[in-house]
């Protein structure tokens, strides 16, 4: 008999059985698929060898007057400003003592200090400085003490411990001389409370961030309590960031050093008492530069969050907010569900999703400036961050559904969508993300699988193409490039980096291969109702790209005899490029493999795990027969 040429539609397809999807893909992972073919995705490396502290669930890069790259970075613990490879702790202050209301006391034997302070309102994991505090008469001395700490556990409200270390970071012992207070003079200067890695489910209103201080203490019901989540905007060269459902922040680029000053916040730059001290999230609007902040705090009743809240500052200004007949600052209050999830900009308006509807916000200009009008209801959306825009189109991930907003709201048909949400945490949605890929014409959604306390998925969607695949990746906040040559991503291992960037995986030294591999569903011929008999296999592939000296990835035939039974044999070939061949010719390759198998169905896998490879599918062909079992 001819050859027979292999060719499937571009996609994964777990909705229906693989033997029903015939002529189309049934698995893999690290690949994509382009120009209507599957292909390995690119590789990353760390950006710089410098890591942060915390998980990072937000990035957002900017470029100042004089030309520099700043990149905000928000964790659950710090929120840095990354410059030139190194992170720069910029995390706000929540308050600063007097001096000597600060005293500590050790015990012989032991590192942990236990620092006393009346209503400290600090929380484990809080990092608080130190200074002007005297040696405790030991080991423990002034240089010990007059340094930033993280609290290790809260003792009540008025004393905390943390443990003591020297400058270099190792662990200093207390003797029986360490018997002082460290002085009248200490000053300890608190940061911000730290938020949590993880959704926590509590009895009481304050379970998790808030309520472990003095702010949300209270023994009211609740379900949970979220995670840290940051949103941030640059307002020109400054940056304006927003801890959600806490306070807004402003750090100016030219009158602050880094390493030095940290962010203040956006009510302390004006006597203006309107300005909003809570939000969901903050953005800098394309049209006159307006700073708008999400189920914030009102006019009038500033200090009370209202979660369906929107208002807007003046036309470039940071700390107009009391809204007049002579400027154009002013607050609209969304119409209906019960709290504002995130607010997306398009280049024409503002997308606002409740927990049930969505709203367009739109420029109208004086005497309104915006106006706000409901889209859709009946919609959800996973969490704050699992909706991204390309130009005027919003894609995002509901809690059953994908859906896709271009003037009109219509769920996204999805080949993988029982295989995404059948295996999916929701007990931690809210750290599911959306990326843009916009070089490859792709939205990726991080999210944590069934069993997964953190993101270790990722599932894509090629806009263009209309094709779907998915695989495990290990990622927690993402950015497009732009203004970087390159995707910035944040792993799970603290460190930054850049992705479509060489062939392999960066975050070893050296750097290992990444795994690859796209599996179709089942083939037979003439419905099954014969066995084939297949001899030969000719190979189509290419490894342009590549900077192995013979770059290869191996072809597997695997036969059944039933949809619903095990695959009986395989055969293997590893498909190699030939020496001889040049950068311009990476079609030469492994002529064609010879096997020998038997079944009524077949199915066809390409994998590769070999440092410095890139491949791309053609359409291979395989010499096949009708023939009897035996």
């Amino acid at each position: 008999m001819p050859l027979t040429k292999l060719q499937f539609r571009p996609g994964i397809n777990r909705e229906i059985t693989s033997y029903s999807n015939e002529g189309g893909w049934y698995d893999c992972d690290m690949v994509r698929f382009r120009y209507g073919v599957p292909e390995k995705i690119g590789g990353w490396q760390q950006d710089s060898s410098s890591t942060f502290l915390g998980t990072c669930r937000a990035l957002h890069t900017y470029v100042s007057l004089a030309g520099s790259v700043y990149t905000g970075v928000g964790t659950n613990l710090k929120y840095y400003i990354y410059l030139g490879g190194t992170f720069n702790d910029i995390t706000p202050l929540r308050s600063t003592t007097s001096a000597g209301d600060v005293t500590f006391s050790a015990t012989n034997g032991s590192s942990t200090i236990t620092a006393t302070d009346t209503s400290h309102g600090a929380v484990a994991n809080d990092f608080v400085t130190f200074s002007g505090a005297a040696t405790l008469g030991g080991l423990v001395t002034a240089a010990v003490l007059n340094q930033e700490y993280q609290i290790a556990t809260i003792v009540n409200a008025n004393s905390y411990t943390f443990t003591a270390k020297d400058t270099s970071g190792n662990e200093v012992t207390a003797n029986a001389s360490d018997s002082g207070n460290g002085g009248g003079s200490t000053v300890g200067k608190y940061q911000i409370n730290t938020g949590l890695n993880s959704t926590v489910f509590g009895t009481g209103w304050g379970t998790g961030t808030w309520g472990r201080g003095t702010w949300g203490s209270s023994s009211t019901p609740t379900v949970s309590d979220t995670l840290r989540l940051w949103s941030h905007d640059n307002f020109g060269e400054d940056l304006i960031f927003n801890v959600r459902d806490g306070g807004i922040y402003y750090w100016d680029t030219s009158a602050k050093t880094l390493g030095t000053d940290r962010a203040v916040t956006l009510a302390s730059l004006d006597t203006d008492s309107a300005i909003p001290t809570i939000a969901k999230q903050v953005l800098v609007s394309d049209r006159d530069r307006h700073i708008v902040a999400f189920g914030c705090d009102g006019e009038t009743t500033i200090g009370t969050q209202d979660p369906l809240l929107i208002r807007f500052s003046d036309a470039e200004s940071t700390t107009t907010w009391n809204a007049l007949a002579t400027n154009s600052a002013g607050e609209l209050r969304v119409g209906s569900g019960s709290e504002i999830i995130c607010a997306v900009e398009t280049r024409q308006q503002i997308i606002v999703f409740t927990d049930s509807s969505l709203h367009a916000m739109q420029f109208l200009g004086p005497p309104f400036t915006f106006g706000i009008s409901q889209v859709s209801e009946n919609i959800t959306i996973m969490g704050p961050m699992a909706a991204k825009a390309v130009d005027d189109t919003i894609f995002w991930m509901g809690q059953e559904d994908f859906y896709v907003f271009d003037g009109r709201v219509q769920k996204l048909p999805c080949a993988v969508r029982s295989y995404i949400f059948d295996d999916f945490n929701t007990a931690q949605n809210q750290k599911v993300f959306a990326a843009l890929n916009s070089t490859f014409d792709e939205v990726w959604w991080f999210y944590p699988s069934g069993d997964s306390t953190e993101i270790d998925k990722y599932v894509i969607y090629n806009y263009q193409e209309q094709a779907w695949s998915y695989g495990s990746l290990a990622r927690t906040a993402w950015l497009d490039r732009g203004i970087n040559d390159y995707p910035l991503a944040t792993g799970t291992d603290y460190y930054l980096y850049d992705h479509e960037f060489g062939l392999d995986d960066g975050s070893t030294n050296p750097p290992s291969a990444i795994s690859s591999h796209v599996e179709s569903s089942q083939v037979d011929i003439g419905d099954g109702e014969q066995f084939v008999f297949i001899r030969r296999l000719i190979p189509d592939v290419t490894f342009g790209g590549s900077t192995a000296t013979s770059p290869a990835a191996t072809f597997t035939l695997k036969t059944r005899n039933f949809p619903g039974g095990a695959y009986l044999s395989s055969d293997d070939s590893t498909v190699t490029q030939s020496e001889a061949a040049t950068s311009t010719v990476v079609e030469q390759f492994t002529t064609q493999a010879f096997v020998r198998l038997r079944g009524r169905s077949f199915a066809l896998r390409v994998a590769s795990s070999a440092e410095q490879v890139q491949w791309r599918l053609g359409s291979p062909r395989v010499d096949i027969r009708p023939d009897g079992r035996q």
